[in-house]
């Protein structure tokens, strides 16, 4: 049984946002929070993908969320062996079959040596390709025994031939290794495509895995995605760590390739503001100089003041219109409205695809509602997140027997 939704909502924020300032900041003391409060708190970890941070770099002592951390680390930790191995036969395909490729986000980080083994969870690889090759990469994944899921507008989804997910809390070693094929790097936010696949891609790719062309496009992406998870209400606190540990590395020359374009980033402007807010100096002042007159002043002014539980899942409430800030203009706001008043067949086949593929949706009754009337429910009262309750519910039914 659920405790009040209320309760969970409430536990949810003030959990979130203090394991948030614990991790950029380590050292606070343990927060004297209740049994609940310390399930939420583990919800929120998993969630959020810092529970191997936090094993890493926090003192709080409560036994059952220590077992708990330790338990997600050594996961991870075994869990990124088979996906350094399987990116090893990656690279040495490619190579064989004169493929070039980009390895993206988490894979680069680790390969940047940003994170340790076991410190950063990764969902799946994302590799980029040209066009021209993705046939060629697709054939590639299908001898390494993998099978085409299905396609989104951003990428194609490939799995193991064999392997079922792992339902449970948090990170688990036995996993199945999914991997993204995409051919451009973009969001859509929420209707315009902003797209910087030409920032990303090296200019002498070389057969096998290849590295983003500089540390500015790699932050770039980081930025992009993040903007992107802004918009659509389900941004992650490792995407913040991501960003601020990458910005250590950076000089000024490196961030001006955010604004050194005829229309700069101006959708960097709230994840930059969110990095912020919770990692004090890690944003030269620079950056905000360069790209906040690009951002209209409405999502400027929003950006400044919103919090990591307000545009992340561990704000319990399904959203009417994630993302309308972020309209460029009148045209774009209405045609938001529009869509979700009346989905595209794009939206549609993705939702179905959802449905089918996504454990967290597996027997909710609530997805596989019309749309009619799940926009009506939506009208009279809160509806809850399913992926929030999927982790909520994981963490109620397993946190005091983690070992």
């Amino acid at each position: 049984m659920l405790p009040p939704l209320k309760t969970v909502r409430e536990g949810l924020h003030r959990t979130t946002e203090t394991l948030a300032a614990e991790l950029a900041r380590p050292g606070h003391p343990t927060p004297a929070w209740n049994e609940l409060e310390w399930r939420l708190a583990s919800a929120a970890a998993a969630a959020h993908g810092i529970s191997p941070l936090l094993h890493r770099c926090s003192p709080w002592q409560n036994l059952a969320w220590r077992r708990f951390l330790e338990a997600q680390y050594t996961h991870v930790e075994q869990r990124h062996q088979r996906i350094a191995d399987l990116l090893k036969r990656i690279d040495a395909e490619a190579r064989s079959a004169g493929v070039a490729m980009v390895a993206l986000k988490g894979s680069a980080l680790h390969a940047i040596g940003l994170y340790a083994p076991g410190e950063r969870p990764m969902a799946d690889i994302d590799l980029l390709v040209r066009e021209d090759d993705v046939e060629h990469a697709s054939k590639l994944l299908q001898a390494l025994g993998y099978v085409e899921s299905f396609t989104q507008w951003k990428h194609r989804t490939f799995k193991p031939h064999a392997g079922e997910p792992v339902i449970g809390l948090g990170e688990h070693r036995d996993t199945p290794i999914n991997i993204e094929l995409h051919t451009r790097i973009q969001e859509r936010l929420p209707i315009s495509t902003i797209d910087i696949t030409r920032q990303i891609y090296p200019r002498h790719p070389l057969p096998g895995l290849n590295p983003y062309s500089s540390n500015g496009a790699l932050m770039s992406h980081l930025l992009l995605h993040a903007a992107g998870n802004i918009c659509g209400r389900s941004l992650r606190l490792v995407h913040l760590n991501d960003i601020s540990l990458l910005a250590t590395r950076m000089h000024i020359s490196d961030w001006e390739v955010l604004w050194e374009s005829h229309e700069p980033a101006w959708w960097a402007v709230p994840p930059l503001h969110m990095v912020a807010r919770y990692y004090a100096n890690a944003v030269p002042r620079t950056a905000f100089t360069a790209l906040e007159p690009a951002c209209t002043p409405l999502l400027r002014k929003l950006s400044r003041h919103q919090t990591l539980t307000q545009v992340s899942c561990s704000a319990l409430w399904l959203s009417a219109l994630p993302g309308i800030e972020w309209s460029r203009s009148l045209s774009e706001a209405g045609h938001c409205v529009l869509n979700r008043l009346r989905p595209t067949e794009e939206s549609r086949k993705e939702r179905a695809d959802m449905v089918r593929t996504q454990v967290w949706l597996k027997g909710q009754d609530w997805v596989r509602q019309k749309h009619v009337r799940r926009l009506l429910t939506r009208l009279t009262r809160p509806v809850p997140r399913m992926d929030t309750l999927y982790v909520v519910r994981a963490a109620l039914d397993e946190f005091v027997s983690v070992t």
